[in-house]
């Protein structure tokens, strides 16, 4: 537990200067404490998906790319023991999901952006907002699971080999119309 405390506390010191290093952006520039995403402009550049609703996303398509602000959910939620509770805990703070259709919105590329993405271990309790799927290259699979890796263990409570090896990434998409339809703000 001590060892789990004091690399929060390092992450937390560290990921400022990592943010200011990325083109990741808050939802809302004068809300940076209001919701769980940090996003950026991305081309998707994998394999053609087509989502349960038709949309196709094909290579170099505009997708709002999610990244969880890990430190700040980790920091909130200590006592999440299991890989569905965490993704459960996780999206309960749908104030977030408003936020991303609003963003997407007033965006300068809205015209052009055709979903949102984002790549995660934790792949149990988001059926009902994002589709599912596991990206093909076994390459990027593997740097992407030794990049989250970190994330995943301090995050779980019972580590095991077996339960690490059962992890892969997969993609969490959702397509602009269904973002639109389910989260928009009446005007």
């Amino acid at each position: 537990m001590l060892v789990r405390s004091c690399l929060l506390s390092i992450w937390k010191w560290v990921d400022p200067i990592y943010f200011s290093f990325t083109r990741l952006q808050y939802l809302c520039h004068d809300q940076k404490g209001k919701g769980v995403f940090r996003v950026r402009l991305t081309r998707y550049k994998g394999k053609n998906v087509v989502l349960s609703d038709g949309v196709t996303i094909s290579k170099k398509d505009f997708l709002l790319k999610i990244h969880l602000h890990n430190i700040r959910l980790l920091l909130e939620s200590p006592g999440n023991s299991n890989e569905l509770s965490k993704g459960r805990g996780i999206f309960s703070q749908v104030y977030s999901m408003p936020l991303l259709a609003e963003f997407i919105l007033n965006h300068p590329e809205e015209a052009r952006i055709k979903g949102i993405i984002g790549i995660t271990l934790i792949n149990k309790g988001f059926g009902p907002l994002f589709e599912c799927i596991q990206p093909e290259n076994k390459l990027y699979n593997w740097f992407k699971k030794t990049q989250q890796l970190p994330i995943y263990l301090l995050s779980c409570s019972k580590v095991s080999v077996s339960n690490i090896k059962s992890h892969h990434p997969v993609y969490l998409m959702m397509p602009k119309g269904k973002l639109m339809e389910k989260y928009k703000q009446p005007i």
